[in-house]
Formats: structure tokens, sequence, C-alpha cells
């Protein structure tokens, strides 16, 4: 499956961290946004395709899990990859309950983060081809 090209948001309010990792995604040849916080997320999920949100847990006013409820209620087949530089069990699980697609530890390994990346887009183009076919037998049974 041809991976390149696609959409990744990037959600995270430390820039140190967040425009170093848009430039080396970018070079990777993905299409990548960013956004400093929550509303800035979701204004930019609403306005273009995103297929990937790699998105910090810990933020000030609209934290992580908070955006990726909203993510999920309005666009459910963009994955999330949650990231946070503090351990928590419960904050894990709560995170993979809501639907995230997996939670990463900071500093994490760019490598490991890009190819959590390119599963996750795998992941959504599965879902979306399931509900492609899912329509169309249904229209077939009518």
């Amino acid at each position: 499956m041809d991976t390149c090209g696609f959409n990744v948001l990037l959600v995270d309010d430390e820039p140190d961290f967040l425009y170093p990792l848009v430039r080396r995604l970018v070079r990777r040849n993905l299409v990548v946004e960013s956004a400093g916080n929550g509303q800035e997320a979701i204004d930019i999920i609403n306005k273009m395709p995103v297929d990937v949100v790699v998105l910090d847990v810990k933020m000030p006013g609209m934290g992580g899990l908070e955006i990726l409820r909203a993510i999920k209620a309005g666009h459910d087949t963009i994955e999330v990859i949650l990231l946070s530089g503090h351990a928590s069990i419960d904050t894990a699980m709560e995170g993979l309950s809501c639907g995230a697609f997996d939670y990463l530890m900071k500093p994490v390994d760019f490598d490991e983060l890009f190819f959590k990346i390119q599963d996750a887009y795998q992941k959504k183009c599965i879902q979306e081809l399931q509900k492609k076919e899912g329509r169309k037998k249904g229209e077939r049974d009518e």
C-alpha cells in the first residue's frame, strides 16, 4: 500500500518538539500540518482532509483526551496517536478506549513514530474500504 503523501496533523503546545518533527516528516514525503492547541487542531480537521493525528495529551486549555473525543465524534476514521511525556497507564487506557490508535511516550524514537503513523494510515484505509464495500453490498441487496 502506498503511504506517500497522506495527510498528518501534529498537535503539540511545545514548538521545540513540534517544528523539528514537522520537518522530519515532510522529508519522508508526508503532507504535514501543525497545531499548537486543541481548537486549532479541530479547525484544521474541519477545513481539510486529515488521515492521522499525532496528539500531545497534556496541553493547556483543551487536553488531548478531549480533542481525541471531538475528533472521533465527527471524523471516526481519522486515526489518532497519543503522545505523552508523563507516564500514566490510566490515561493510556482511557485514550485507547476512546479510539486512539496507540499511545507513545516522549521522548519518542522518530522511526518508531513514523512506522506507527504508517500503520495508522493503513488501518484508516482498510476501514474506509470496508465502509465503501459495505455500502456497495447494501446497494446490491436492495
